[in-house]
């Protein structure tokens, strides 16, 4: 695996270590491409305060240490410059107008709330309520057709534990979307490693099986996690019996115009 699109920073407020440390381990493990892609900023009400996501005043630093260090090891890895951004009909728009502003190379696409952080429900806790699995569908693939996002990070994240058949049925539409738009879906190796509800086996039995593309994001929150899936016990058993290869797990990615 020579690349990794999925790394945060210490201003999302649940990561540490710097982002030296993270390049520095990318190449310790072979690594040609580490793309940044923290938690976006959000143009939110100045009363509300999001403990998991950087600040938007944060943006101009976060963009200057990553294009100096960039140029610094240049030599050794190609250094990328991203965001995990929420879709929402709310703030999108002014965040990437915002965002447009300073050197990035692309977004993915991570969907934690619906159909905000502020007014709506965190989709990874257990839910049986088919309403809400249909709203955080919904709003994922009207984010994905927005065209800007190089891949959907996480896609299982929604923590639906009602009938298998209303799961298969919703989680059908996110994989469909996927393939009719040609955007990868991410194996979250974070999400393995500390034993969530994603990456699951009964989504990526279907999104196999359905022909759709994949990606790994090591959703790096500790320099130690920027790994190759080998080096993470289960993981490639869970790769195998799902029928995903991930070869060198380079992919095109999406200019945010």
């Amino acid at each position: 695996m020579l690349a990794n699109y999925h790394t945060h920073t210490v201003r999302c407020n649940h990561a540490i270590g710097t982002e030296r440390e993270y390049i520095e381990e990318a190449i310790k493990n072979g690594f040609k491409i580490l793309g940044f892609s923290d938690h976006t900023p959000q143009p939110y009400p100045e009363d509300f305060y999001s403990r998991i996501r950087m600040k938007m005043s944060e943006v101009e630093d976060y963009t200057s240490t990553l294009v100096k260090l960039r140029e610094e090891y240049k030599n050794d890895i190609q250094i990328l410059i991203g965001y995990e951004v929420e879709y929402t009909h709310e703030y999108f728009d002014k965040l990437i107008e915002y965002l447009r502003q300073y050197p990035l190379d692309y977004i993915i696409q991570g969907q934690h709330f619906a159909p905000n952080e502020i007014d709506g429900f965190y989709s990874g806790s257990e839910t049986t309520d088919e309403a809400k699995v249909k709203e955080y569908v919904d709003l994922t693939i009207e984010g994905m057709q927005t065209g800007l996002f190089s891949y959907l990070a996480h896609p299982d994240l929604m923590n639906y534990v009602g009938p298998d058949k209303v799961y298969q049925h919703h989680m059908k539409r996110i994989v469909q979307a996927s393939i009719d738009l040609d955007i990868p879906l991410e194996i979250n190796m974070q999400g393995f490693f500390l034993n969530r509800n994603y990456p699951s086996d009964r989504f990526f039995s279907i999104a196999s099986a359905m022909g759709a593309r994949f990606v790994i994001g090591c959703d790096a929150h500790h320099p130690e996690d920027v790994m190759q899936p080998w080096q993470m016990d289960g993981l490639m058993e869970f790769l195998e019996r799902n029928n995903i290869e991930f070869g060198d797990n380079v992919i095109e990615l999406r200019p945010v115009k």
